[in-house]
């Protein structure tokens, strides 16, 4: 029988690689983080040495403003533009703040828009879009209205007086009730480039347009000041159809009363009562 308590058991063990220790390259080592420093010194002073030299070039006179120069201005002289701009000939083009400056030019109520350029070296470019009177608006005081329906300018001495009249707009209305207010201004300014196509019934033949917030327009004619009705909308229509007989009214104006386009497919004239009893 086999006796395993004395067989003995022998071991064997894992022959273990042995690696031997590489000495460290501290040379490498060193010159590797000597080039990084000299890398980062070297950008620090290219950095440096860039900001000193953009600094000395916009303290230099060679970007000095010699010229402001104004484009597209008809209704605002250049002087007044240049004097809204408050920028000094002689100071640095690099000191300029250019949409605040803009801001200040657009604060004269003729000028719509003012956008302000660089020309380098020395030169300062100014350029408008000026606004448009479309009408004159009562509101209490006569003012310009613009083909975008904005009020912006109070009329003074030298100001023209030759565009139509819109009544039946409150100041109380555009601070109250901007939205609906700007609409009834755009319906007439849709009536009046109706009316410039036109060549019988046109802008020379009114004075006044009138904005009644429930029966629309009604334009009042330049002889005889006689109401139109135009009401809302379908502009063209109604004048092709005022137009087609206006040969025969327009002489005897100064007798009517009234003329209403607002009935589709047709025009209704009023007679005025009292001129008719005046001739008899």
């Amino acid at each position: 029988m086999r006796d395993y308590k004395a067989t003995a058991q022998v071991k064997v063990k894992k022959n273990k690689v042995r690696r031997e220790r590489q000495p460290r390259d501290w040379r490498g080592l060193l010159q590797k983080t000597l080039r990084c420093v000299v890398t980062a010194v070297s950008a620090v002073l290219i950095v440096g040495a860039a900001v000193i030299a953009a600094r000395m070039l916009v303290a230099s006179d060679y970007f000095r403003i010699e010229t402001v120069r104004v484009e597209n201005a008809v209704r605002v002289s250049a002087e007044e533009v240049v004097d809204l701009s408050d920028i000094l000939v002689g100071s640095s083009i690099f000191e300029l703040n250019l949409d605040m400056i803009g801001r200040r030019i657009e604060e004269n109520p003729w000028v719509k828009t003012a956008r302000v350029n660089r020309i380098f070296p020395r030169e300062i470019a100014i350029s408008l879009e000026e606004r448009e009177p479309r009408a004159i608006i009562n509101l209490g005081y006569l003012y310009y209205l613009d083909g975008g329906g904005e009020v912006f300018k109070l009329l003074s001495n030298g100001d023209r007086l030759d565009y139509p009249v819109i009544t039946g707009i409150e100041r109380s209305d555009i601070l109250e009730q901007p939205e609906k207010t700007r609409a009834r201004l755009h319906l007439a300014l849709a009536l009046l480039d109706e009316l410039e196509q036109r060549r019988r019934f046109n802008l020379d033949s009114i004075s006044e347009l009138h904005l009644h917030p429930d029966e629309g327009i009604a334009v009042f004619t330049y002889i005889g000041g006689v109401a139109v009705h135009f009401g809302e909308g379908d502009f063209a229509r109604k004048l092709d159809r005022l137009e087609h007989i206006y040969k025969e009214l327009e002489p005897r104006l100064t007798a009517l009363e009234y003329i209403d386009l607002k009935v589709p497919d047709r025009v209704i004239v009023k007679i005025d009562n009292n001129q008719q009893r005046a001739r008899g």
